[in-house]
């Protein structure tokens, strides 16, 4: 406590000045940040998963779900990145009175996305890469969007998990990227960003194509022969687990994912 106490002296005692000392709190925040090509800005990230190789000499400030407030405070921040889900509302609200500013982005459609790279590139000095990244993203998307369409959707359900079993919502910026690929959300009707299915409902959704990260996942759908993606063989593996990082990097994994999808009848 007594250390914790001395980092916040330490932060009030800071002058007022453009950003320099950048701390973010999901993976994708600081993959943008790379992406902005402002890895000199980043001073700590919170870890979950494997770092992309720029950031690998970065302090950590903890993990998803557990951010370590001394290791952070320590590191003085001028700005946060963060992602609301990737710690507590208790220690949201305990950063909010630090007085420590921060950028706070949640894109639930591909557009958001967007938007979010000129955000926060303006925030941190890198307003030009912000406005560029942005327009590449746009023009990217609506390319796909072109080339995949469909007269009519095809039918998918996203497995996240499968005891219990857990798909993606409409809130969800992957249910986004299904329909550039030509592809429907079958729970695109569900706000929770995962919520928790019924195999009956996934059943009555009659699905033409059904993904998942695991195989095992997938081939525990053969018992039920009736369901055209099973049917049909149509039960694949995501291409990568790009689609669940929102960055710039995206864009090519919505590319390998329309492409896997284009092989559907």
């Amino acid at each position: 406590m007594r250390r914790l106490c001395a980092c916040l002296l330490a932060l009030l005692a800071w002058p007022v000045s453009a950003v320099e000392r950048v701390v973010s709190l999901a993976p994708s925040l600081s993959e943008i940040v790379v992406e902005l090509d402002a890895t000199d800005l980043l001073v700590g990230v919170l870890d979950g998963g494997e770092r992309p190789v720029a950031l690998a000499h970065l302090p950590s400030v903890g993990r998803y779900g557990q951010l370590e407030m001394e290791s952070l405070l320590k590191l003085q921040p001028d700005l946060i990145l963060l992602w609301p889900d990737s710690i507590s509302s208790a220690q949201r609200q305990q950063l909010a009175r630090f007085g420590i500013p921060l950028l706070i982005t949640e894109p639930h459609k591909l557009a958001d996305l967007a938007e979010q790279f000129a955000e926060i590139g303006a925030r941190i000095g890198r307003a030009e890469q912000g406005q560029r990244l942005s327009r590449q993203f746009s023009q990217g998307l609506a390319r796909l969007s072109q080339h995949y369409r469909r007269e009519r959707p095809l039918r998918l359900f996203y497995q996240v998990w499968d005891v219990p079993l857990y798909t993606i919502g409409g809130q969800q910026i992957i249910s986004d990227a299904l329909g550039v690929c030509g592809a429907e959300n079958i729970f695109v009707d569900l706000d929770l960003p995962a919520p928790q299915v019924s195999v009956e409902a996934v059943l009555q959704g009659n699905p033409e194509v059904i993904l998942a990260s695991q195989q095992r996942q997938l081939d525990a759908w053969h018992i039920w022969p009736g369901v055209p993606a099973v049917a049909r063989k149509q039960l694949w593996l995501v291409p990568d687990t790009g689609l669940e990082r929102p960055s710039f990097q995206m864009l090519g994994a919505i590319e390998r994912l329309c492409e896997k999808l284009a092989r559907a009848h």
